[in-house]
């Protein structure tokens, strides 16, 4: 990308969007361009199909989508089915149409087998059960990644796709109905402070393992793969260390300052058993993450105090 190549960010209000549109300033890219949903519906076909035709953009980065924890995933299946491939076969095709020089899609590690060797290859993409609490999100991730493989190969087009481990960071999203592990705990945590609990309780056993990457690590590695990176097959994004959900929790309450008791209730579900992602196809290429988990942590919570706290009070 030339820095004033026309750059579509698709999702810039989100995790990740936000995260790369923070990238791509600082990196001196003059020609970045967004909308907000209400300026441009991606589930909405003539909306997008006009917005190629008008703006033209040159590459994109694709991170809109319908995201969430266990909880919205098990009770809203239908929803992240359905929103996830209208957006994706949306983005992609106009891309095909109006000749983006290059996309960049991102997936998943959901879209891994359940219970796949660890750390999770490329390879085991499709070679066996996808895990249930999360099926319906993966499968549209799958299409969208396979889409954007045919693509490549019927049309020539440029379209890679990046499979980001566990994501935290600045701007992400702390309602314990729909968030992710990471900021639910430090939601569950600085609530648990403030209130003078004695006690807090976490979901499941806590024995299952997860991978996290802060999300400006993500941003920069994201835009790495869009300069040097040109391969239909898919590629992981990651530490390629992972955590349980116990040390973790003992973590956040260190950062958080909670001095209390941490319980397990096993009656509520695990997830997958580990999610670490083999890294070493990015590694190879010259790119690896920059902050620690320690470190993200504490930038997490001091954006979550001064930021979301504020206004959600």
């Amino acid at each position: 990308m030339d820095k004033n190549s026309k750059i579509y960010v698709a999702g810039h209000k989100g995790l990740v969007g936000s995260a790369i549109l923070r990238n791509l300033t600082n990196a001196g890219y003059t020609n970045v361009i967004f909308k907000t949903r209400s300026e441009l519906d991606l589930l909405n076909d003539n909306a997008v199909e006009e917005f190629f035709k008008t703006e033209k953009p040159d590459y994109i980065f694709l991170a809109a989508a319908k995201v969430g924890g266990i909880l919205a995933n098990r009770d809203y299946p239908a929803e992240f089915i359905y929103e996830n491939l209208k957006v994706q076969n949306n983005v992609i095709h106009n891309a095909y149409k109006y000749k983006v020089k290059k996309l960049l899609f991102l997936g998943s590690t959901c879209i891994y087998p359940k219970l796949a060797p660890q750390p999770l290859k490329e390879e085991y993409l499709l070679t066996s059960e996808l895990e249930p609490t999360n099926e319906a999100y993966a499968i549209a991730k799958i299409a969208g990644l396979k889409m954007c493989e045919y693509y490549n190969k019927q049309y020539g087009t440029n379209f890679i796709s990046a499979m980001p481990t566990n994501l935290y960071g600045i701007n992400d999203n702390f309602d314990l109905n729909s968030s992710h592990v990471l900021p639910a705990l430090i939601r569950k945590f600085d609530d648990a402070k403030n209130s003078n609990l004695s006690e807090i309780t976490i979901w499941g056993t806590g024995k299952p393992k997860r991978e996290f990457l802060y999300v400006d690590d993500l941003a920069d590695g994201l835009v790495f793969l869009m300069n040097n990176y040109n391969d239909s097959s898919i590629i992981n994004v990651g530490t390629g260390e992972d955590i349980s959900i116990s040390d973790l929790s003992q973590k956040i309450a260190q950062v958080v300052g909670f001095s209390g008791v941490i319980k397990n209730d096993t009656s509520k579900p695990d997830g997958t058993p580990r999610k670490l992602v083999d890294v070493t196809k990015l590694f190879s290429l010259g790119w690896k993450p920059k902050i620690s988990l320690d470190e993200g942590l504490k930038l997490t919570y001091e954006w979550y105090k001064d930021n979301y706290k504020e206004s959600n009070d």
